[in-house]
């Protein structure tokens, strides 16, 4: 009895030390820190979203807005009133600012959503890093960059990992949170706990190239490339192929053209670089030559397909 007295003691003090994430700081008002923004909020968090412009902020916020529209109109068909207290509700929790460094000193996390380029990464968590307060946990969005990196640019090292959203937010359901060899159990469990107080179902990985999902998408969207490269099948018969025979919602060219050219190219490259002697990851003239002529897609009209 006493045995399971201290247990439960000692299950009530590891709850107690878990991080309870209320106060999150979202840095990029892009189309991924806007939904991040937009799921936080709608359910209870108190969010602030950061970027360079009040330009950029304006945009987001009214994303945002039919965004939660939208989502209404799913969720609330039948009750128009509750609806529109739901927006209102949600965007009362949403603020914005172009000031980082003055925002974080009250948060309780903190998730990056910009560019996909490592040292301007670095640069940004390690200047949070001497405002932010020293609970707060720091968490990436990036889908293809090593978490750990970003982590040795700050001294929490222990209160930092990857929180990887799919695209569009409010509608995907998967968050990979990514642990690294130093981030502490209190941090990843708080992590998943955020994850799931969104409304997502998160898994858990490695701090490995690509995680789960684009570890096994990245290659495979090559491999169709490489098929097509060598005149082993045309790229609708692939896509046709895949669709049916696979039951994917789109085909590998389909995908890359949603995705953009230049993303995929990024991503397989800095793998590349990694491992090198990786046949998954090595790449292709194809590719290359699409984005060297600015065909990356559906962005530019223009991709492996073409877009009016």
């Amino acid at each position: 009895r006493h045995f399971v007295r201290a247990a439960s003691s000692d299950a009530a003090t590891a709850a107690a030390k878990k991080l309870l994430i209320k106060h999150v700081t979202i840095i990029g008002g892009g189309l991924m820190g806007a939904g991040i923004a937009q799921v936080a909020a709608a359910s209870g968090h108190t969010v602030v979203l950061v970027d360079r412009s009040d330009e950029i902020l304006k945009k987001s916020a009214k994303g945002i807005e039919e965004s939660l529209k939208r989502v209404t109109k799913k969720k609330f068909a039948d009750k128009p009133e509750a609806g529109a207290e739901f927006i209102e509700k949600t965007l009362k929790n949403l603020t914005t600012s172009t000031d980082a460094a003055s925002v974080v000193h009250s948060t309780d996390l903190v998730i990056e959503a910009i560019v996909e380029n490592l040292e301007v990464k670095n640069e940004l968590f390690k200047t949070l890093d001497k405002f932010a307060p020293e609970h707060t946990v720091f968490a990436s969005n990036t889908s293809s960059l090593q978490i750990t990196k970003m982590a040795n640019a700050t001294t929490r090292q222990d209160r930092f990992g990857g929180l990887h959203f799919f695209n569009p937010v409010p509608v995907m359901k998967l968050v990979e949170v990514i642990k690294t060899p130093m981030t502490s159990q209190k941090t990843f469990e708080s992590l998943v706990d955020f994850s799931k107080a969104v409304g997502k179902s998160p898994v858990s990985c490695k701090d490995t190239p690509g995680f789960i999902v684009n570890r096994l998408l990245v290659p495979y969207m090559m491999e169709a490339v490489r098929l097509f490269e060598r005149g082993d099948a045309s790229k609708e018969d692939i896509d046709v192929a895949m669709k049916l025979g696979a039951g994917y919602p789109m085909g590998p060219f389909e995908l890359l053209d949603y995705v953009g050219l230049d993303t995929s190219k990024y991503i397989i490259d800095g793998w590349h670089s990694l491992e090198p002697n990786n046949p998954l990851f090595a790449p292709s003239p194809l590719l290359n030559k699409l984005v060297e002529e600015k065909k990356l897609g559906k962005k530019t009209g223009e991709g492996f397909y073409k877009y009016k």
